[in-house]
């Protein structure tokens, strides 16, 4: 059985550090720490940090641990007789997740709960028109990431932002891409892959493009998101409720 970082946190005590226990973490470190996360821990933990009983990491609970260097020291050791065994991570990489972490219990808005999965659906299906964009299942279309298993992902407050202010985070795996061929032709689209001979991408239309390098004069990874705010499109109770919607999507069976 494959022990992931995830299952580290699992005996961590249920105790609230001080703030004076805890270190200052640059931006940079966090949104590491944020990926580390998601791919190594969300599977036992959830993206809200609630999936194992007696630890809250969104509210700042944990098992044996009241500093930062208590919580180094078990995620790299991991603790003997349980199923949490040591990462296999670098220091480096441990503490930007003890860092993501402590930023995890700044940013929740316990509002955002309130949302109707129902309601939510049906905006994501209708008024929304997610689905041109996105797939979830066997439905919607591939110009932006799927969506089936985002709800095991992303917090609810990270899905809030995507709605309301897309741009503020782009992450390297969803970012689009902008080509200019030599014959003075411009393509756009989500970045899926290149190799030694070509580039891949899907554009809004879902048209997979594979484009011969040789053919390519101008060639830019874009930083900014293709989609639009719902800010101003969508109330804050039908924002909840896309967001419990999209919280629900847990992957498919």
């Amino acid at each position: 059985m494959r022990v992931t970082a995830g299952a580290v946190f699992g005996a961590i005590l249920t105790i609230a550090a001080s703030a004076s226990a805890q270190q200052k973490y640059i931006p940079a470190e966090l949104e590491a720490g944020g990926r580390l996360y998601t791919a190594n821990c969300t599977g036992c933990h959830g993206p809200e940090g609630d999936g194992v009983g007696g630890i809250n990491f969104s509210q700042g609970k944990f098992r044996r641990a009241a500093t930062d260097d208590d919580l180094l020291r078990i995620i790299s050791r991991g603790i003997p007789g349980t199923p949490m065994a040591p990462s296999g991570m670098s220091e480096s990489q441990i503490g930007q997740i003890v860092g993501y972490l402590r930023s995890m219990t700044a940013a929740g808005d316990t509002s955002i709960a309130n949302g109707d999965v129902s309601r939510g659906k049906s905006i994501v299906e209708g008024k929304g028109q997610c689905l041109t964009c996105h797939a979830i299942g066997l439905n919607g279309l591939h110009a932006g990431p799927s969506l089936t298993d985002i709800g095991a992902q992303r917090r609810l407050v990270d899905l809030m932002r995507s709605l309301t202010d897309p741009g503020a985070e782009v992450r390297p795996e969803n970012r689009s891409v902008r080509i200019v061929l030599k014959d003075g032709k411009t393509l756009s689209g989500r970045f899926l892959n290149q190799d030694t001979f070509t580039v891949q991408l899907i554009d809004a239309t879902d048209e997979l493009m594979s484009i011969d390098k040789s053919q390519i004069r101008e060639f830019s990874l874009l930083t900014t998101s293709p989609m639009p705010s719902f800010k101003d499109k969508l109330n804050t109770q039908e924002l909840a409720d896309v967001v419990s919607y999209l919280a629900s999507l847990k992957g498919r069976s």
